[in-house]
Formats: structure tokens, C-alpha cells, sequence
């Protein structure tokens, strides 16, 4: 399938997910992305990524769809007056979390390439009237960010949709001030991916088969210019993967993994 009919294939189908999912639903279009179609309340669901009851109840009714495949806050670091990056921001949900580290004095920008999503993103700030955080529209392989900004760079469960994962990498460093640093959970290819599964459109829109191995990614922010590159399968996340398509024995192809990685220079800890 070419690069442009996947891109509009998952436009679609999030855009349909922040269309169908109000303040207290979680129904969305079948098999459309990660977590989406697992049994449970969006709740439930990120507690299983490693969210915890804290931070569920820390962000507006609306902002957590249930999606991703881990915890980004978890290893992000964030501290007071940084400024952060969400790629493939959704609703806001990790971005009003990452605000709420940040402070005042730190700012929040999320990116996300769908209308639906954005709108319904801004909408939820304006519930709580977090002022420190933005939402741009714009697609990872061209951030709609200028060089130097970031402290920190999160994602979750984003970057395996994208068909030049390469390319958002680059821009990720770009972006980035000297010494800043990714923050990511993801999915890894942990095995070849039987000639079904590679075949099946839902699973490239549910972050099954888009997934790249852990050495291809590792080369990637190499060649990208990062240092420190950590690329980490979750095999607890088994259970978790498995609930996205059950019984397609999906997990035993792709894993829910954290990526960590710097772009030299600064201090290696650097603040905004």
C-alpha cells in the first residue's frame, strides 16, 4: 500500500474515534487502533499501560480515549519549565499530564494531524483552562515546530502508524534543543508477521503491522544524530497487546517497548 493511502487510512480512521467518543463513551469504529476495540473503560485500559488512578483523574473527562500501549510520563523526567513536544497528541491526554509537570512557567505543544482530534483536544483544555499547552495541526515527518524548542520530545503509540518512521525521527532531533530528549512508548516487530497479518489493513491502523524491530529503530535515531539510544521491549505487555485483536495471536509478533534517546549537547539535563 502506498505511504499516501495509509496516511489517510489512519486519518480516517482517528478522526472517527474522536468523532465517536464523547465525554462518557468508549465505542469506537471496530479495530481502528490500539486499545481501542480491548475490553474495559479507557481507564481500565491505561492502567494496564502503567497509568496510574493519580494521573487518570488528574486530566478533563474526554481527554483519555483509552489508546497508546504504554507510559511515556513514566520515563520523560519532566521538570518545571520545561517545554515538551507530544507527537500524535490526540485528545490531550499525556499532554495535559506533561502540563502539569511543567508548570507554569513550561509549556506543552501537541501535533496531531487530525481535525477531529485537535478540536476535541482544544475543547478540553478549555474545560480546564490550561493555558500552558497548544495544539498544532501538522503531520510528524514535518513538525510544525522550530528548531531548538524542546526540552523533551513524548509519544505514544504514534509513531509505528506513520509509513517514513525514519523521517519523524530526524525531525524529532530537529527539534530538540542540545541535550533534549525522547520520551516513548511504541510498539516493536518481535517476529516476521505471517503473510495475514500483514495483509489485514485494520492491523496496520492498530499499531500491529506498521511496528519496525528494535535494531531498525535503533539504527534510525543513530543515523538521526541521537546518543544514548535505549530501545526497550515490555514483555508484560503481552496481555495488553493481545486484547487488540484477541485471538489473532498478535502478541506474539509485536510488544508494547520504551524508547529512549538524546540529542548531544547541553548538559543532559537541560531545562527550559
Amino acid at each position: 500500500m502506498e505511504a499516501a493511502q495509509i496516511k489517510e487510512m489512519v486519518r480516517a480512521r482517528y478522526g472517527g474515534i474522536a468523532e465517536a467518543t464523547g465525554d462518557t463513551s468508549c465505542c469506537a469504529p471496530a479495530s481502528s487502533s490500539c486499545g481501542d476495540t480491548a475490553p474495559g473503560t479507557p481507564a481500565e485500559k491505561s492502567r494496564q499501560m502503567g497509568y496510574s488512578d493519580a494521573e487518570l483523574a488528574a486530566v478533563p473527562d474526554g481527554a483519555n480515549l483509552g489508546l497508546g500501549c504504554g507510559n511515556p510520563q513514566g520515563i520523560a523526567a519532566l521538570k518545571p519549565g520545561e517545554i515538551v513536544v507530544d507527537l500524535g497528541s490526540g485528545a490531550g491526554f499525556d499532554c495535559f499530564l506533561a502540563a502539569r509537570q511543567v508548570g507554569e512557567n513550561g509549556r506543552v505543544i501537541g501535533v496531531d494531524m487530525t481535525h477531529e482530534m485537535l478540536k476535541k483536544a482544544r475543547e478540553n483544555a478549555a474545560k480546564i483552562n490550561a493555558v500552558n499547552v497548544e495544539f498544532r495541526l501538522g503531520e510528524l515527518e514535518h513538525l510544525p515546530v522550530a528548531d531548538n524548542t524542546a526540552d523533551a520530545i513524548l509519544s505514544n503509540c504514534v509513531i509505528n502508524l506513520v509509513p517514513d518512521k525514519a523521517q519523524v525521527l530526524r525531525e524529532a532531533f530537529r527539534v530538540l534543543k542540545p541535550g533534549g530528549r525522547l520520551a516513548i512508548s511504541d510498539v516493536v516487530n518481535t517476529a516476521p508477521l505471517s503473510l495475514e497479518l500483514q495483509a489485514d489493513t485494520a492491523l496496520l491502523c492498530g499499531c500491529i503491522a506498521g511496528a519496525a524491530p528494535v535494531e531498525r529503530i535503533e539504527s534510525w535515531l543513530a543515523q538521526a544524530g541521537f546518543i544514548e539510544v535505549r530501545v526497550t521491549p515490555r514483555p508484560e505487555s503481552r496481555e495488553l497487546v493481545a486484547s487488540w485483536a484477541p485471538g489473532r495471536g498478535i502478541e506474539n509478533f509485536v510488544a508494547s517497548a520504551t524508547v529512549e534517546a538524546r540529542k548531544p549537547g547541553g548538559d543532559g539535563a537541560s531545562c527550559g
